[in-house]
């Protein structure tokens, strides 16, 4: 399949939340974009803060709109502030450069989409999200240290 069907993406939200359940993590807000960017599932669990769903949101739309895992985002966030910097100020803001922005790509490595998590640890948030891509046969890319 070439594209990233609503089943899907309610299938990752579910896995993601069951992963933090079964490991008694903070509650979670849970986003998933699809390859254009548009908003195809999204949950937050009772007891998030307000803000969850936008950092959830944030991590997402970074991670998709610059082709690269969170995880990636954060080192360039280290290793090149001026340029996540000017990113962030160019795509409206909507970059959290940390851990748990997680790309969803095909077998072949085609871009389907991405969850983006917020609420606990930003590798928590990555492990859930991670877990919620596998249930799916799909591949998820965290981006590399």
């Amino acid at each position: 399949m070439s594209e990233l069907s609503l089943e899907q993406a309610q299938a990752i939200v579910a896995a993601a939340l069951g992963h933090a359940r079964a490991n008694a993590m903070n509650p979670l807000a849970v986003v998933v974009l699809d390859a254009r960017g548009a908003i195809k599932a999204f949950a937050a669990e009772d007891g998030t803060s307000l803000n969850r769903g936008d950092i959830a949101h944030g991590k997402a739309s970074g991670a998709l709109g610059l082709g690269m895992g969170s995880r990636a985002l954060f080192k360039r966030a280290k290793d090149q502030p001026f340029f996540i910097s000017a990113a962030t100020s160019t795509i409206g803001g909507a970059l959290i450069p940390v851990p748990g922005g997680v790309l969803i790509r095909s077998g072949e490595g085609k871009i389907l989409g991405v969850v983006g998590i917020s609420g606990d640890t930003s590798d928590n948030d990555e492990a859930c999200a991670l877990a919620g891509i596998a249930v799916t046969g799909h591949v998820g890319d965290p981006g590399q240290d």
